[in-house]
C-alpha cells in the first residue's frame, strides 16, 4: 500500500503483540532533543508534534491532598530508559505507576525505582521481550494478584494483569491483549474481555475499582483519528471491542456496578490521544488512537481532581503518558 495512502487512513498496525516491531524514534544527540524542546508546534488536532521527549519536563504540583497515579506504555524498559524514561518519572513523581509493555524477561534491577517505590512488582510474559505490566507504588498494598480469575489460558494471562489492593481502592494495571493484524487474535481478545468485565465487576462489590493501562480500545468514534476506515478492521475499533468496554462502564446486569472513562468525562470533545505510530509522519500530523486510560468505578469519581494526557512526553515511546489524581475516602 502506498505511504501517503497508509497514513491518510490511519489503519492501526497491530503492534509489538502482533509482530514484536517498534520502530525507533531517534535520541542520539543533544541538539535534536533542544530542537524537539524548541518546536511548540500543534498538530491539527491541538496536541505537540515533538518527536523525542523535551530538555526540561515539569508538571503543575499536585492537588492538595491527593495521590497521584500515572500510566505509561513505555514500549520495552530498556528502549525506554535509553531515551528519556528516568525524566518523566523523576518529573511526575506519582504515588502508584503502572507500566505496560515492559518487555523485560526478569524483574529488573534498577536502584532508582527501588529508592523511588520500594514497592514493585512485575508480570512477566512467558514468551521472551513480550508484553509484560509492571506497578511500581511508594505505598504497600494489602495484596496483590497477578491472574485473571476464570480465564482458562494462565499462560497468556502472565504479563498482561496485575491487581493491587489498598485501603479504600483496588489499583488494576492491564496491558490489555490486542486483537492483532487482520483481527486474528481478535477471539483470544473477547475471551480476556469476557473474564475481565466479570473480574472488575465482583472486586467494584468489594471496594472501588481504579483500572488503568494500555486498554487496547478506541472507546468511541471520536478516541480515534479516523474512525470509518479502522470499524471492524483494525485491532481495537471493532464491534466486538468497543462493546464490551461499553458493558464495563454500563453493565447489562442490573446488579453491577457503573464505571467511568474519567479523562473522557473530564474532556468531552477532545480529540487528543495516547498512540502515535512512529510511522508516516502521524504524530505530526496528529494521527493517532487514545487506548490508554483510567476507569474508575462511579462512586469515587467526584474524588478525581484531574486527569490529564501528558501530550509532550512522546519519543521515550510512541505512546504518551496519562496521570489522575484522587483524593481519599477520608477527604471526600
Amino acid at each position: 500500500m502506498p505511504q501517503k495512502r497508509a497514513a491518510s487512513s490511519s489503519k492501526r498496525k497491530a503492534r509489538s503483540d502482533s509482530d514484536g516491531e517498534q520502530p525507533e524514534a531517534s535520541v542520539k544527540t543533544k541538539k535534536a532533543k533542544e530542537s524537539a524542546s524548541d518546536d511548540t508546534t500543534l498538530a491539527p488536532n491541538g496536541q505537540p508534534t515533538n518527536k523525542v521527549l523535551p530538555v526540561k519536563i515539569s508538571f503543575p504540583p499536585r492537588a492538595e491532598n491527593t495521590s497521584r497515579i500515572a500510566s505509561w506504555n513505555i514500549c520495552g524498559l530498556a528502549s525506554s530508559q535509553k531515551k528519556g524514561f528516568k525524566y518523566y518519572v523523576e518529573a511526575e513523581d506519582p504515588d502508584i505507576l503502572i507500566l505496560t509493555e515492559t518487555k523485560v524477561n526478569d524483574e529488573p534491577v534498577d536502584p532508582q525505582l527501588a529508592n523511588r517505590f520500594p514497592y514493585r512488582y512485575w508480570s512477566i510474559s512467558e514468551k521472551k521481550t513480550y508484553s509484560g505490566t509492571a506497578i511500581l507504588s511508594k505505598r504497600k498494598p494489602l495484596s496483590v494478584d497477578k491472574t485473571l480469575p476464570g480465564h482458562p489460558d494462565p499462560g497468556l494471562v502472565k504479563g498482561r494483569i496485575i491487581t493491587l489492593e489498598f485501603e479504600d481502592y483496588y489499583v488494576i494495571g492491564t496491558y490489555v491483549v490486542n486483537a492483532g493484524q487482520a483481527l486474528k487474535t481478535l477471539d483470544a481478545k473477547k475471551l480476556w474481555n469476557h473474564h475481565f468485565e466479570a473480574y472488575i465487576h465482583d472486586l467494584d462489590k468489594k471496594k472501588p475499582v481504579i483500572w488503568g493501562g494500555d486498554l487496547n480500545v478506541a472507546p468511541t468514534s471520536i478516541d480515534l483519528s479516523n474512525p470509518k476506515t479502522n470499524w471492524n478492521k483494525s485491532a481495537g475499533y471493532t464491534e466486538a471491542e468497543t462493546t464490551a468496554f461499553a458493558n464495563v462502564l454500563n453493565p447489562p446486569k442490573g446488579d453491577a456496578g457503573k464505571f467511568v472513562d474519567i479523562w473522557r468525562k473530564l474532556h468531552p470533545d477532545d480529540h487528543h490521544y495516547t498512540y502515535f505510530s512512529y510511522r508516516f509522519n502521524c504524530r505530526a500530523k496528529g494521527i493517532g488512537w487514545r487506548l490508554d486510560m483510567f476507569v474508575l468505578s462511579e462512586r469515587i469519581v467526584d474524588r478525581v481532581k484531574m486527569c490529564e494526557i501528558r501530550s509532550d512526553i512522546y519519543g521515550a515511546s510512541d505512546h504518551c503518558p496519562v496521570v489522575v489524581e484522587i483524593t481519599p475516602a477520608s477527604a471526600s
